[in-house]
């Protein structure tokens, strides 16, 4: 989606190359733009004649204390190294996401990144202990990597860098909250309408409580549409009903995590908020069921055109946003088709309004502008916001200026100017300086 530029790229292997590197491109004036495994999607991290400054030969883990839950890793690392790293300690790092293989620590970070288990263990800014950071003007590095959970002496600055998207430091190394592995019990379950969706949420978790990991919808559209794209897929309830809901309860147990997702579907289903379910019986099926939700962006190439959003909005207001929302893009393009996915736990949806390859007169391409003014403006008359987990980037800048506070979009200029006055660092991104 995203073609740059760049004159030159820089590789550094240590945290004092790149702070070197930092001091000669600040004495020359020459901009900066940070990138980890090129996985965005808001062009944050695609060069535009600035130096591309790569982090992927600084993939190391450094330290793992299992005692104290942290793991210390340098920022070039794929998140599977941190996954694994802490499954060899008989630990567990809880963030995951599609593009695990390949996207890196620093730029998980950088974009505050989701992921399936927001809903038990929370967003990246929530899973980090400490950073390390080349910032200000001279190059100084920040060493902030102590792995303390109490730590009250003053601004938390390891926050300020997670979501910035490189405007204010290069982030070379983070210490990691690791927590003890756990067995998951996964469930398959068919329902009639979004409102049921969300009060099997509330039910699911009146009988699980902070264990229910992921609470995923997925509308049968999408379904269908990853079974005729991707090989040796099938629905696990074939069903005419429009949701599916993929939800993952994890205990220390097993057996107890089991017994806790039945018991909650059982009364889901007396309630008639559950029409049916199959709760997976091993790993394989569970990574089954998984398989289908992790898909569904690939298999959207299947369509002509699919514009994507990535929003969120308050749990309990998703069905009356999608019925809004839906409304409003089909009175701009009454042949639109939609497809609408993600953790309902959390309150993000992956919004897509999609036009067939097969359309006789393809009309979405050239309405792509006002048709994600009508997203946003429904969004935010939803209390809701614009970018979730993928960031803001070059693509979501201006118009999060248009809506954002006034009083916030000065507090973050002031930040930035402070930290990076000659305005060096992934310039153009996140906000107007």
């Amino acid at each position: 989606t995203y073609k740059g530029e760049t004159p030159f790229l820089a590789k550094p292997a240590t945290t004092e190359e790149t702070a070197a590197l930092v001091r000669l491109c600040n004495e020359y004036g020459v901009a900066i733009t940070p990138q980890g495994g090129n996985t965005g999607l808001v062009d944050a991290g695609t060069p535009h004649g600035e130096i591309c400054v790569s982090m992927q030969r600084m993939n190391a883990v450094r330290a793992l204390d299992a005692f104290n839950n942290s793991l210390v890793i340098e920022a070039g690392a794929p998140l599977v190294v941190a996954q694994q790293a802490a499954d060899d300690a008989q630990r567990l790092f809880p963030l995951s996401l599609g593009s695990e293989g390949t996207a890196t620590i620093g730029g998980l970070i950088s974009t505050n990144a989701g992921g399936v288990a927001v809903l038990r263990y929370g967003m990246m800014r929530d899973l980090i202990l400490g950073l390390e950071v080349v910032v200000l003007p001279n190059g100084d590095i920040w060493n902030g990597l102590s792995g303390l959970r109490k730590n009250n002496t003053g601004y938390d600055l390891k926050h300020l860098f997670a979501g910035a998207e490189g405007t204010l430091g290069i982030i070379t190394a983070a210490t990691l909250k690791l927590f003890p592995k756990v067995q998951r019990a996964s469930a398959w379950v068919t329902c009639t309408t979004a409102s049921d969706v969300v009060k099997l949420l509330a039910m699911v978790r009146d009988h699980a409580g902070d264990t229910v990991t992921s609470f995923e919808i997925i509308p049968a559209n999408a379904v269908a549409m990853v079974q005729a794209d991707v090989p040796d897929t099938r629905d696990p309830l074939p069903s005419d009903l429009p949701w599916r809901v993929l939800i993952e309860v994890s205990m220390s147990r097993a057996e107890h995590a089991r017994d806790v997702l039945e018991g909650a579907l059982a009364s889901a289903y007396e309630s008639e908020l559950v029409q049916d379910a199959v709760i997976a019986e091993s790993v394989a099926q569970a990574e089954s069921f998984w398989h289908i939700r992790e898909t569904i962006p690939l298999s959207k190439r299947a369509y002509g055109t699919a514009l994507n959003q990535d929003i969120s909005v308050p749990v309990s207001r998703i069905p009356e946003f999608i019925d809004a929302c839906n409304a409003a893009v089909l009175e701009k393009v009454p042949s639109a088709e939609f497809v609408i996915f993600g953790h309902v736990g959390d309150g993000n949806l992956h919004y897509s309004v999609c036009e067939p390859a097969s359309a006789e007169r393809p009309v979405l391409r050239g309405q792509d502008e006002a048709i994600f003014r009508i997203i946003y403006d429904q969004v935010m008359s939803f209390d809701g916001s614009i970018s979730a987990e993928h960031g803001v980037g070059r693509l979501k800048r201006d118009e999060l200026e248009r809506i954002r506070p006034k009083a916030a979009t000065e507090m973050m200029r002031a930040i930035k100017h402070a930290l990076d006055p000659n305005k060096i660092m992934n310039p153009g991104r996140v906000i107007n300086s």
